[in-house]
């Protein structure tokens, strides 16, 4: 939807500012904690100018501290996202009994840890590694709104790779008639690679592969941004500590 005359809705306007995700902008709205110039806006739909002033009451910012995000190490055989083709959510495995015990944060398990907790970004049922799974949209969009977060993998490959193979793979593969990001990849062993991607289009790095003849035998995503899988057990999970960020 275009912005009418150049003003944006107000919930659009806070997420373009980075402050909340579209859902939490509304919630605040309604509440009464958000100030344009000064003055509380509580209808939904409101438009601003993007010169405009604006201020968020410090309930909204109680609020968005106590949502939490989840560090998942997924294994093979669940999905990222909807149970699907009697395949389960990964999110089955965010249990008490499932929680690392190398987690050195300061929370305690709630129930309501579980409520709302979506998945930014996905892993196909094939591949293992680090999840984001967070309450938090601010976190959402910064994985998943093209922000160009660098997620990185190891992936264990078959097959002879031609002399121009790597070249192409780093930098001018097609995949649905676009052209990909130039990517870092490089080899980890004789039979795998390592891979830093800024984008993450459906089992792309499986589809790249098998354009220059590899074909994927494991893949596992080891860092997402600045956070990194380490020591998480497959299986496990752990909350990502405040001193943490993408």
């Amino acid at each position: 939807m275009t912005d009418k005359d150049g003003q944006p809705r107000l919930s659009k306007r806070l997420s373009e500012l980075g402050l909340c995700s579209r859902r939490e902008a509304e919630e605040w709205i309604v509440n009464g904690w958000v100030r344009v110039d000064g003055v509380v806006v509580d209808v939904l739909g409101s438009r601003v100018s993007r010169a405009a002033r604006v201020e968020i009451d410090c309930r909204a910012r109680e609020q968005q501290s106590e949502l939490v995000t989840v560090l998942l190490n997924k294994p093979i055989g669940y999905v990222s996202g909807q149970a699907e083709d009697g395949y389960e959510p990964a999110t089955v495995l965010i249990r008490p009994e499932n929680r690392w015990r190398g987690d050195d944060s300061s929370l305690s398990f709630n129930p309501t840890h579980l409520l709302g907790l979506a998945p930014a970004g996905r892993l196909d049922i094939d591949s293992t590694g680090l999840m984001v799974y967070t309450q938090d949209g601010r976190i959402a969009k910064q994985l998943i709104g093209g922000n160009d977060v660098e997620k990185e993998y190891l992936v264990r490959v078959q097959g002879v790779l031609p002399d121009d193979g790597l070249t192409r793979l780093r930098h001018g593969l097609m995949l649905d008639g676009v052209k990909l990001k130039p990517a870092r990849i490089a080899w980890q062993t004789e039979d795998q690679l390592h891979f830093a991607l800024r984008e993450g289009r459906k089992r792309q790095i499986r589809r790249m592969c098998e354009i220059v003849g590899l074909r994927v035998t494991g893949l596992k995503r080891i860092r997402t941004g600045r956070v990194i899988l380490g020591a998480l057990p497959v299986g496990q999970w752990r909350y990502l500590r405040t001193d943490e960020d993408f």
